[in-house]
């Protein structure tokens, strides 16, 4: 054909980078594009995406950072001799982690080459079905053909314009990650929160989607020794189950991250010593507040990158409200040859597995004469906060939606990690329910596990679920001792029993 490429990728980021490997495993010509835009406050990274750079990757090992903090106050109980007091230095912790992103970026490009898929620095915008027009950071016009096209160009974070302040003063998780210096005292603003950062404030604001990053990011700034004030709006962890993300914010608070509950910012200014004043509303109280902060970062959720590709134009549908891309089951957009994976698809889980998975089937089908297409249900995710919540299936509040509160049964325990016990940590939070379908055999719905390790213990029982275990077979299972995943094996007591679900014993 008359096309330069057989696919072409806008997007360098799990999902694309995942599709773009796929494909050139067929012998198929490839390009990718990937452009990052800097953030408001300037920060940019290279190939790999918000997981890779801004997201997951950095999350976790920052994540790590405080739990090895908790580990050191543990370890004295355990007869090591700690000198004290012990201090982290953000800088030694943000280069090391940095390093490592940049390791990845290199990586992304080397594997790229090595498949001889050809990669643009570029920023991509449609100018036919057929044609995009991108741009390089010096304004050359580069124009790329092609057969195929992916949109996989993701999101960013939102910032809550209507504030004012926010955008001067603010930053996000694009910014938090590439510190180079310690956010000291920062809040944290999830429109439904702001969090202080010694003195940081996060503000999350729940009427966004990814709530999770506010309270992770809260909790490895509270683990790291930094004064955390999460300040939300209404209910933290949108979209999970409500009973486990009360025992989630229940332990971050006992762990030393302060919040603000019902509260939304109005303004934020820089006062003459350099530190931010916050002023927010009580909702309840009806009350006006002022704080001051080192950092404000703002956690409102995330909105599709879309608005430089020029969609309307090639006529690809977006759902007007959110602003994603609708695709069909098979990821195809309203518009022949143009798919869309990853977090700038509309209903679809903003993980990056779920992208890479997508990717991946996509390629096979369009070149590999497959037709199995891309498995949303049980998908399995955690949530990394001090004391970490993983989950599989549904939430309890959704499954008495989906089958009525009369059809389900919901086996529950209290538990303490025998780690916790020599080192006399509260386990009040940890905590695990199972959601099964009462009929017959008793399939299980959902499984959700809060404690160390979460998303280490819901992999393996994802595997079960996938498969539609059921109650009675989990029995069957053997545990291995001692274990915290053990204790789902040993699930017993029901909730509507109203017995106590503390687990005793050894």
């Amino acid at each position: 054909g008359k096309n330069e490429y057989d696919l072409l990728i806008i997007g360098g980021g799990s999902g694309g980078l995942a599709c773009a490997k796929e494909a050139a495993k067929f012998g198929r010509k490839v390009a990718v594009l990937d452009y990052v835009e800097p953030s408001p406050q300037g920060t940019k990274w290279g190939l790999g995406g918000t997981c890779v750079n801004v997201g997951c990757i950095p999350k976790k090992l920052m994540h790590q950072a405080a739990l090895l903090g908790s580990a050191i106050k543990d370890a004295q109980h355990y007869g090591w001799n700690i000198a004290q007091p012990v201090h982290h230095t953000w800088s030694v912790m943000a280069q090391a982690v940095q390093n490592y992103v940049k390791s990845l970026n290199w990586g992304h490009r080397v594997q790229l080459q090595d498949k001889k898929v050809k990669y643009f620095n570029v920023k991509g915008s449609f100018s036919d079905p057929h044609t995009i027009r991108g741009l390089t950071k010096a304004g050359k016009e580069t124009i790329v053909t092609a057969e195929n096209i992916v949109i996989a160009t993701g999101g960013r974070p939102k910032y809550p314009v209507h504030i004012a302040g926010a955008l001067e003063y603010g930053i996000t998780s694009d910014d938090l990650f590439w510190l180079k210096e310690s956010p000291g005292k920062t809040p944290l603003v999830y429109y439904p929160f702001i969090l202080h950062l010694c003195e940081i404030i996060v503000y999350i604001s729940l009427t966004g989607s990814s709530p999770d990053v506010s309270l992770e990011c809260a909790g490895f700034l509270t683990g790291i020794g930094l004064e955390t004030t999460v300040m939300m709006r209404s209910i933290p962890l949108r979209g999970f189950d409500q009973q486990m993300a009360s025992l989630v914010t229940e332990h971050m608070e006992s762990y030393g991250t302060k919040f603000l509950k019902r509260c939304f910012p109005t303004k934020v200014e820089k006062s003459e010593s350099n530190r931010l004043q916050v002023t927010w509303k009580n909702t309840d109280l009806r009350t006006e507040v002022t704080d001051s902060f080192d950092t404000v970062m703002w956690a409102v959720g995330r909105a599709p990158d879309t608005e430089t590709l020029n969609l309307e134009t090639v006529g690809v549908k977006t759902n007007s409200e959110t602003g994603k891309i609708i695709v069909d089951a098979s990821e195809a957009t309203s518009v022949p040859h143009i798919y869309a994976v990853g977090d700038i698809t509309e209903g679809r889980p903003e993980l990056t597995p779920t992208a890479i998975a997508a990717g991946k089937l996509l390629a096979q089908r369009l070149f590999g004469q497959s037709s199995e297409l891309m498995d949303y249900d049980n998908v399995p995710t955690t949530v990394f906060t001090p004391l970490e919540y993983g989950c599989v299936g549904l939430s309890e509040e959704a499954a008495v939606q989906c089958y009525g509160s009369d059809n389900i049964e919901v086996y529950h325990a209290y538990y303490k990690p025998l780690e916790f016990t020599v080192a006399e940590r509260d386990a009040a939070q940890c905590y695990m329910k199972m959601v099964c379908l009462r009929e017959r055999d008793q399939r299980i719905l959902g499984l959700h596990f809060i404690g160390p390790n979460a998303g280490e213990v819901i992999q393996g029982f994802a595997l079960g679920i996938k498969c539609g275990a059921t109650y009675p077979q989990l029995m069957k299972t053997i545990g291995i001792h001692p274990t915290c995943a053990e204790e789902i094996t040993k699930l017993h007591i029901t909730k509507g029993s109203g017995l106590d679900a503390t687990v005793t014993g050894c």
